[in-house]
């Protein structure tokens, strides 16, 4: 199910966020001084997505100024959505451009020298993506040869990171999986876990929930040294107001004047309450089996009114905390960042060639 069709099934006031190898290139081992791998205790994790890696039309190096500004601010925590068309193709999936995994290895050092734990993502992989321009013409679920190609690239990743310990480094299966069936999910979830850990058995494992991060997969409460991770966009009319990618009518349409927090829409009320409902309560089966909670993504669109946006934070926030679960914003800079947002509502400072909403600054860093 595409993302923009699972998410029309549901209210807006409660919708999600939303054998032979041609081309094979093998690539060194990247390796870090640090080789400990008995750490692996869990911090609370808060910080930043970082985009970089996650339009290959668009790609750039890694900015060394982010990962300082991130750590300056007291956060611990970057998460890197990689689509595997920046070094790879949708047409071979088995190339590799070894001078954008130079990149990436070259994030994951910046990482270590600013003490921030980095987490790969894999956003994009062979047979699916959740922010597809168009049907792909194999499905990772139900076809064998997009998982090969998947477990290709996450064992490329393995070997070339072994050795890193996991307090500084965690991988992220796939990005948002669909609402597909348990046992398709959890067969590709275990494959590519395996793939990782034949490699590199002590990486810690980052498995996005299902239904487009919005529940835990509770089939793999016996797989060791794993997170799921859930989403931090409930409501969408308030994370996602007149953003036109989910394909959403209301979220264009809704009058901007009737747009408040708490939310009120056709005679109901969505408070902090319906926030724990949608984005707290479907975890707690796995919370309640012992299972660990991070929220890869949250954050607020830049068209819904600064104040409103400010007031929906500071309550996913608290919620968030009461659970103990960390945290990370889409983006640092951008639509739904702290720089360069591009909101009209905002008195920017000027902050080391960046723009700054000092509010929301400061409310992460008080979350």
């Amino acid at each position: 199910m595409k993302r923009r069709d699972f998410i029309k099934t549901m209210s807006v006031a409660s919708a999600i966020t939303l054998p032979g190898v041609g081309n094979r290139l093998v690539s060194a081992p990247y390796s870090l001084p640090d080789t400990n791998h008995s750490d692996q205790s869990l911090p609370l994790w808060k910080g930043f997505n970082l985009l970089n890696k996650f339009n290959p039309g668009n790609q750039s190096a890694f900015n060394e100024k982010e990962f300082e500004i991130i750590a300056d601010w007291g956060f611990n925590f970057v998460r890197i959505p990689l689509s595997y068309w920046c070094w790879s193709s949708e047409d071979d999936w088995y190339s590799v451009d070894e001078k954008v995994l130079k990149e990436i290895d070259e994030a994951v050092d910046l990482a270590r020298r600013y003490n921030l734990h980095i987490n790969l993502n894999f956003h994009r992989v062979p047979g699916y993506c959740i922010n597809n321009p168009r049907p792909l013409p194999t499905n990772l679920f139900e076809d064998e040869e997009p998982l090969k190609a998947c477990q290709f690239h996450w064992k490329l990743f393995a070997e070339r990171y072994k050795g890193i310990p996991s307090s500084l480094l965690s991988f992220n299966l796939i990005n948002e999986a669909p609402s597909v069936e348990d046992e398709k999910y959890d067969r590709v979830a275990r494959r590519l876990i395996s793939t990782i850990r034949e490699a590199d058995p002590a990486r810690l494992i980052i498995v996005d929930g299902k239904d487009v991060g919005r529940t835990p997969l509770m089939t793999i409460t016996d797989v060791p040294n794993i997170i799921q991770s859930g989403r931090g966009y409930d409501p969408m009319l308030i994370s996602h107001f007149r953003a036109a990618w989910p394909g959403v009518k209301a979220l264009m349409d809704f009058p901007e004047d009737e747009l408040s927090w708490p939310l009120k829409m056709n005679g109901e009320i969505t408070d902090k309450q319906s926030v724990y409902r949608a984005s707290v309560a479907p975890w707690r089966p796995w919370v309640e089996q012992g299972g660990k909670v991070h929220i890869g993504e949250m954050g607020c669109y830049n068209k819904t009114p600064h104040k409103i946006a400010m007031a929906w934070l500071e309550d996913v926030f608290a919620l968030f905390g009461e659970q103990g679960w960390g945290w990370s914003l889409w983006n640092l800079q951008g639509d739904f960042g702290v720089l360069n947002s591009g909101r009209k509502d905002v008195k920017y400072e000027n902050y080391k060639g960046f723009l700054l909403d000092r509010e929301m600054l400061e409310l992460l860093k008080r979350s």
